[in-house]
């Protein structure tokens, strides 16, 4: 099981430090949430904080691109250091040409939203490396997880079957929900506000990864 903290929900006035102190706890990787305002209604960051941040650890940087036009904006994020560039089904018309793209630089991940069919990316799931499930709206922390997902991630466990890809649902996970997702057979943990909003880092990972 890898826990992926996500620094949403991190304390930015200190993040180079919060992103060393979840990876000293047992983080195996660093979930970075980039909006832009358009796509979801908040703006986060951009890719001279990956940058900044990049470093400090040494462990896999899983950019999730929540933004507009990612095909405009996803190389800067690649060259800043990140690992994953994640993308959603719903914010390109030419899905395929931009997984495409990004597979030459670096492992790619496709999201989708909670109300988007899985058939949405069907036909390009031999070309990534991860599949992202929504489990809240995109766009804040500290949402609750919406129990219907379960459902979607049962099939798309069986849409996987035997590929190397990595299943991984953000949104609303917390010890409760993570027993439900690991039985079903998740790969990736996000949790961002379970995680950043404990005053133990190492016992909130544990309490995921169990």
């Amino acid at each position: 099981m890898i826990v992926a903290p996500s620094i949403l929900s991190a304390d930015f006035a200190k993040l180079g430090e919060e992103v060393k102190d979840v990876v000293e706890a047992g983080a195996d990787w660093i979930h970075i949430d980039v909006m832009d305002g358009k796509f979801v209604p908040n703006i986060t960051i951009g890719a001279c904080v990956v940058k900044s941040i990049r470093k400090v650890v040494d462990v896999p940087f899983d950019v999730h691109l929540m933004i507009e036009e990612p095909e405009k904006h996803y190389r800067a994020f690649v060259e800043a250091g990140a690992d994953y560039i994640t993308v959603h089904a719903e914010a390109t018309h030419s899905l395929y040409r931009l997984i495409s793209k990004i597979r030459g630089e670096c492992k790619v991940g496709v999201a989708i939203n909670p109300a988007t069919p899985l058939c949405s990316v069907e036909n390009v799931i031999d070309d990534i490396d991860l599949l992202l499930i929504m489990s809240v709206e995109p766009g804040f922390g500290g949402q609750k997880f919406i129990e219907s997902i379960i459902k979607k991630v049962e099939k798309a466990k069986e849409m996987i079957g035997s590929r190397k890809v990595y299943l991984s649902v953000d949104g609303g996970v917390n010890d409760r929900v993570a027993k439900i997702l690991r039985e079903k057979g998740v790969d990736v943990l996000v949790a961002g506000s379970y995680i950043f909003g404990s005053e133990d880092y190492r016992e909130a990972i544990r309490k995921l990864r169990k």
